[in-house]
């Protein structure tokens, strides 16, 4: 908390008044609520494992120009504030803010909350399905074909690692082996199929990223923002909004979802149901958990507590993909198709 006080006098947000309370609910980073004599903040503690990574500083540089661009665009984004004359910013994007070896965010508080996964409503697929389109409309591009990066996750070599160390999550490796082994190449199929396209994208985008207040949406956790190819993007998204996450496919939301993205942004492409390997980026998700709770992240007894927990959760989105997977199919392939008069 000492780091926030420093970080609060030195960067002129006024007198803290009250306790500073942590917000729960970030997977990666930790959040709290700072109240002070100029307002109330939103304070991020950016994940120190993530920080320590060799481009990490360079890619949150790329988001934050990225950010800038969204703003500039009308996108509800909840953007970080800048500091020009804050003694501890070192970095030319005035964001970013060094604290001690911690690295920190000041957003404004938004009001709102994020919705029930077990109550998405159609309109609010609709809704962000119409702000990942427009997000992808602002720079979207043909470029020419390379090679995917393909996901190498060594499952087994993981399952070995986790039996020498008695950990809770071996059973469940040993019991899914062959399930995560099929999804991988399944991802890796979609994505070598995938047309050559980039565009800026928020993958991130998931319904815990995104507050509605007064019905109106609000985009928050942009530190994701960067290029990527769009029709990947849109599918993954469109697939954890109509329920993928929680067990409660709903083929309702999906059609919404792709409705909003449609209406916004349209490349003619439709064939989403050859690629419905994408929805396996859990993958990769995955295995940064599996490392997590084998301690290969971090020592911290929480980071492994966590890592056990989110990978329990993992295999079973995994699994419940592979289960609806003819579902998911037939709504793609009947998606309305392009307006060629717009063409």
């Amino acid at each position: 908390m000492e780091n926030i006080r420093a970080l609060v006098e030195q960067c002129g947000l006024g007198t803290i008044e009250g306790e500073i309370s942590p917000v729960t609910g970030g997977l990666m980073h930790k959040m709290y609520k700072v109240q002070t004599t100029t307002g109330t903040y939103a304070v991020k503690c950016l994940n120190p494992e993530i920080m320590g990574r060799p481009d990490a500083l360079k890619n949150y540089s790329e988001a934050e120009r990225l950010e800038r661009i969204l703003e500039e665009n009308g996108i509800p984004v909840v953007a970080a504030l800048s500091f020009d004359d804050c003694t501890l910013n070192s970095f030319d994007d005035k964001k970013m803010l060094p604290v001690n070896g911690r690295y920190y965010y000041v957003f404004p508080w938004q009001e709102g909350s994020i919705t029930d996964f077990d109550a998405i409503t159609g309109e609010q697929c609709y809704k962000a399905g119409e702000i990942l389109g427009r997000i992808h409309a602002i720079d979207a591009n043909n470029i020419s074909p390379n090679e995917p990066v393909l996901s190498s996750v060594d499952f087994e070599a993981l399952l070995d690692r986790a039996k020498a160390k008695d950990s809770v999550i071996a059973p469940q490796l040993e019991a899914n082996l062959q399930l995560l082994k099929n999804a991988q190449d399944k991802l890796n199929e979609a994505r070598k199929n995938l047309p050559a396209m980039r565009a800026i994208s928020n993958d991130d985008m998931d319904p815990k990223n995104i507050m509605w207040h007064e019905g109106n949406p609000h985009v928050i956790d942009l530190e994701c923002l960067g290029y990527s190819n769009p029709i990947s993007s849109c599918l993954d998204l469109a697939l954890q909004w109509s329920g993928t996450v929680n067990g409660k496919f709903d083929k309702d939301n999906l059609k919404a979802f792709f409705k909003g993205y449609l209406d916004a942004y349209d490349n003619g492409f439709r064939s989403y149901d050859e690629l419905f390997g994408i929805a396996y980026t859990w993958i990769e998700w995955l295995e940064y958990n599996i490392k997590r709770a084998l301690g290969m992240v971090s020592d911290d007894a929480d980071e492994i507590r966590l890592g056990e927990v989110e990978t329990e959760n993992t295999i079973k989105r995994i699994k419940y993909l592979s289960s609806i997977e003819d579902d998911i199919c037939l709504v793609l392939k009947n998606l309305p198709a392009p307006d060629t008069g717009n063409q």
